[in-house]
């Protein structure tokens, strides 16, 4: 007797529903058109419960149109420089101050102007707004006249092609660069109009420190009774799990951990119900494991010269307690030039060139939860402990059911 369709179509709903939740946590903005395009139309096709579930579980709103899909997402932890915006190019540098400047001044800039606009219009437009006397007192002045400038407009523009808020006309960015030439673009303004992931408007917070003002751009309303107050610490628990690659106990206060320690059984269950994400719930903290080792934008092991040195790397100092400073490890990573040089690529064995690799594999290492850095020197955190040679699981005794050193879910983006 073959399956009745209504009963097929009951089976396919939790996998479809998990399918799209997992599409928004990878890409929070999905458009209609281009690689993701399977993608939004399911989370467009189940955009109600998916909607309902994030304002509930993490306070993220879910905005679907036509054109585009858009998850707010606010991070758990508002200071964390573990996982910046980052070139689209082949480098994929990290974003510089600079270029989060001029990306705001193109934002605003392509926000007044009209539905295309050419390259060279826009960087007139960046270096008018550049000259507000409040920039300059920060010290941030554009021109553009230098190709170092150039490079880093052309980057900004970069990503916000990616990102489906400019599509290239006529034109390329190389040859603006150059001065060979300008590009013509035309401007999404639905998806340009959903960028913004705040609870209210930029313009009218007033701290004056970056950390008051980050806080007072996602403040949730007064949460003046216990119950606003325990939804806010779900929200923020939440936001954390699915975001951070380790959730460690040692980072909460007391109220938070003492209501994680309540409530861990079903923040956790509601997770996994909707993303397939497994908890893994150790002495320090917890990590929810990706089975399918998709939901991650770093990744480790890796392949190459650079992955092998960091693993390398997170092997050694697993093995030390308390801090290392970088000259100690530049240090190692000139033995291990010795020991392992015939695998690497060349120019990991020049001379000198041990600072780069090193500031490489910290900023993996911390961006997946295993280092902490304090100013020159990294500190190694509890899941670091997997990657150690030769050592054992130890039971802990003093939280029955865990173990000691976690193992920790890839990083998931921002």
């Amino acid at each position: 007797m073959s399956t009745p369709p209504a009963a097929v179509l009951d089976g396919q709903h939790p996998a479809e529903l998990r399918k799209a939740a997992r599409a928004l946590l990878k890409e929070p903005l999905l458009l209609a058109h281009g690689p993701h395009a399977d993608d939004f139309r399911l989370v467009r096709r189940h955009a109600s419960e998916l909607r309902e579930w994030f304002d509930r579980n993490t306070g993220w709103s879910l905005q679907v149109d036509a054109e585009a899909a858009r998850l707010r997402k606010i991070p758990g932890a508002l200071t964390g420089p573990t996982h910046p915006a980052r070139d689209v190019s082949r480098t994929g540098a990290p974003f510089t101050r600079r270029r989060y400047v001029l990306l705001c001044l193109a934002l605003a800039a392509l926000e007044r102007g009209e539905a295309q606009i050419a390259l060279g219009r826009l960087a007139d437009q960046v270096v008018l707004d550049a000259a507000d006397p409040r920039l300059a007192a920060a010290g941030i002045h554009f021109t553009l006249d230098r190709r170092d400038e150039r490079l880093d407009l052309a980057a900004v523009v970069r990503l916000l092609l990616k990102l489906g808020v400019l599509r290239r006309v006529a034109g390329d960015e190389e040859a603006y660069v150059s001065g060979a030439g300008d590009v013509l673009y035309d401007v999404e303004r639905r998806v340009l109009a959903g960028l913004l992931a705040t609870r209210r408007g930029p313009s009218t917070v007033r701290a004056d420190g970056l950390d008051e003002r980050l806080a007072e751009l996602v403040a949730e309303t007064a949460l003046d009774s216990d119950d606003l107050r325990f939804r806010a610490m779900r929200r923020s628990l939440t936001r954390r799990l699915l975001d951070d690659p380790v959730l460690y106990y040692d980072e909460l206060n007391d109220a938070e951990l003492a209501y994680l320690t309540r409530q861990r059984g079903f923040i956790t269950a509601r997770i996994t119900e909707l993303t397939g994400l497994v908890a893994e719930v150790r002495a320090e903290g917890i990590a929810m494991v990706d089975p399918d080792d998709d939901l991650t934008d770093v990744r480790m092991p890796e392949q190459g010269t650079h992955g092998h040195i960091t693993l390398l790397l997170a092997e050694h100092l697993a093995a030390v307690h308390g801090p290392v400073a970088a000259a100690g490890l530049r240090q190692k990573v000139r033995e291990l030039a010795a020991e392992h040089g015939g695998f690497w690529a060349k120019s990991a064995k020049e001379p000198g060139s041990e600072g780069e690799l090193v500031e490489q594999a910290l900023a993996k290492l911390s961006a997946l939860g295993l280092v902490a850095r304090r100013g020159d020197e990294a500190v190694p955190r509890p899941a670091l402990a997997r990657y150690a040679v030769g050592e054992t699981v130890v039971i802990d005794s003093r939280t029955p059911g865990t173990t000691r050193m976690p193992q920790q879910r890839k990083a998931n983006p921002q």
